[in-house]
């Protein structure tokens, strides 16, 4: 069993809860909203013998609290947390994996920061802008963000899944929580209580994201676009492969749906590896 550390790091207006388990190279693991970092534990862990792997709660999020009022928080923001933890980790470039939400984060963090970033996958990134259909998309999360404020989160969530799913009602791929152990039936709890924070305060400013091309064009080398095999044809498959098409690269499956990392971390933890070896082998000749 991989020994994990929990600490905290104080940043302007939030307390980060982080996490950090294994040696060797450093990778930061981000999580997208509502998730939180015990959702890629497993993943965390099987990583955990060739990374020193650091995971978080991004800012407003379970266990990583504001020290403030709540407020409406932009990729900018959570980007400007994890720039703030790689410093308060020693300020070297390391790998950088980034899921759903985290994934914009981690592209923004590349984009202000590249000196920071070794290496970038980005699994599945949700990014409406990109798409042929961005205004319709819009008037879609405004729908949902109404449907919260109308009825809570309860009646918002599948109207939201229905962007990730492509509206064909079939569900990501859930794992089956009568197997699951103490500690991740409590990361599900804490998802549940992040629901009302991210639909008020999150959703809507994060996916009108417009990433930085010309910057990120320029890490190209640096970058990998993941997306799942199983995953349907939502907001995340397609911007992923428009991502993939605007740096000019070919994105790379992985197992599974939009949960595909934290539903099978075995295999995806081997594609993980074996993309940051070959970006390292590129871009460090």
């Amino acid at each position: 069993m991989t020994r994990t550390e929990t600490k905290t790091l104080e940043v302007p207006g939030a307390q980060l809860h982080y996490e950090v388990r294994g040696s060797g190279p450093l990778l930061l693991v981000i999580p997208g909203a509502p998730a939180d970092a015990g959702s890629l534990a497993g993943l965390g862990a099987v990583l955990a013998d060739r990374y020193t792997v650091v995971s978080y709660d991004q800012r407003g999020l379970s266990r990583s609290g504001l020290t403030g009022p709540p407020g409406d928080l932009d990729v900018a923001a959570f980007s400007e947390d994890a720039r703030l933890l790689l410093t308060a980790l020693g300020g070297e470039p390391a790998h950088v994996l980034g899921t759903s939400g985290g994934a914009l984060t981690g592209l923004d963090l590349a984009a202000r920061n590249p000196g920071l970033v070794r290496g970038l996958i980005v699994h599945e990134p949700p990014i409406p802008e990109l798409l042929p259909d961005r205004e319709q998309l819009r008037a879609t999360f405004q729908q949902v963000y109404d449907t919260y404020r109308a009825e809570g989160p309860g009646a918002a969530m599948p109207a939201f899944m229905a962007t990730i799913d492509g509206g064909n009602g079939a569900p990501p791929e859930m794992p089956d929580f009568s197997q699951l152990p103490p500690e991740a039936l409590e990361t599900m709890g804490r998802i549940q209580g992040n629901l009302d924070f991210f639909f008020a305060h999150v959703l809507l400013p994060v996916l009108r994201f417009e990433p930085d091309l010309t910057a990120l064009r320029s890490l190209a080398p640096r970058i990998a676009v993941g997306f799942g095999a199983a995953s349907p044809v939502g907001v995340p498959l397609q911007s992923a492969h428009a991502l993939a098409e605007h740096l000019g690269t070919k994105a790379v499956e992985f197992p599974g749906d939009h949960q595909g990392l934290a539903i099978d971390p075995v295999t995806g933890a081997e594609i993980i590896h074996d993309t940051l070896t070959r970006i390292t082998a590129e871009t460090e000749k």
